[in-house]
């Protein structure tokens, strides 16, 4: 999966894709079943101001039929989306525009991602949002993450990067990729057994140190 990321902090968002499991999954190349070579993950930013045609780089203007705030211009959007998949025929594309008035992301919506799509571009507006042509040319989807409005588009990007990267083969161990069926219980303990905290002890509840896997999983809700 190459994930492509237009957006005017490209730096805010790389710091995390560059780290932990997302960082070693851009490092780290696919399995022998995999259709086609190459690394687990690829993660590539596209800044519109770099395709801004004003001399200082604006990217933004007032909304026709006036309102408050500032909206994203559609023309540097379109020849970022141009640069990162314009010319990638025959593959499959998938353009995610992020607003809170979008469709809710969840995990099934990942896998299908995940399962369905070479590359998949994000798309992380600024201001009071992207010009609604940049929607219409490009048959793109509008998603949220959440019921809440952010200043911007990047920390639902890295949101969708992470939970699609989950379901890709061997970008998480064996043992880890169980978490998705853990979901519904967050009821965890690790070494000491027992722990002091302002005097008071706490101790792992004994099914959890009994071996019955079968009770403590049912004490997990699973």
């Amino acid at each position: 999966m190459h994930f492509h990321v237009i957006t005017l902090f490209p730096e805010v968002c790389k710091a995390y894709t560059d780290a932990s499991v997302l960082g070693r999954a851009q490092k780290k190349e696919k399995g022998k079943g995999a259709k086609q070579k190459g690394k687990q993950i690829e993660v590539s930013y596209y800044n519109p101001r770099d395709f801004s045609k004003n001399r200082h780089q604006k990217v933004d203007d007032r909304p026709y039929g006036g309102g408050p705030g500032m909206v994203m211009q559609a023309d540097p959007v379109l020849a970022a989306w141009e640069k990162a998949v314009g010319r990638k025929k025959g593959t499959s594309i998938k353009t995610l525009i992020m607003s809170p008035r979008g469709k809710a992301f969840t995990s099934a919506m990942a896998k299908k991602l995940a399962k369905r799509y070479d590359h998949l571009v994000l798309i992380s507006g600024r201001y009071e949002g992207i010009d609604s042509r940049v929607k219409k040319i490009l048959k793109a989807e509008e998603v949220s993450t959440g019921d809440y409005v952010l200043t911007g588009g990047e920390l639902p990007a890295l949101a969708i990067i992470d939970t699609v990267s989950r379901q890709i083969p061997g970008v998480l161990g064996t043992f880890e990729s169980l978490e998705d069926a853990r979901v519904s219980s967050g009821e965890m303990y690790t070494r000491p057994e027992t722990i002091t905290h302002k005097k008071k002890k706490y101790t792992v509840p004994k099914v959890f140190l009994s071996g019955d896997h079968k009770e403590i999983e049912k004490r997990r809700g699973v």
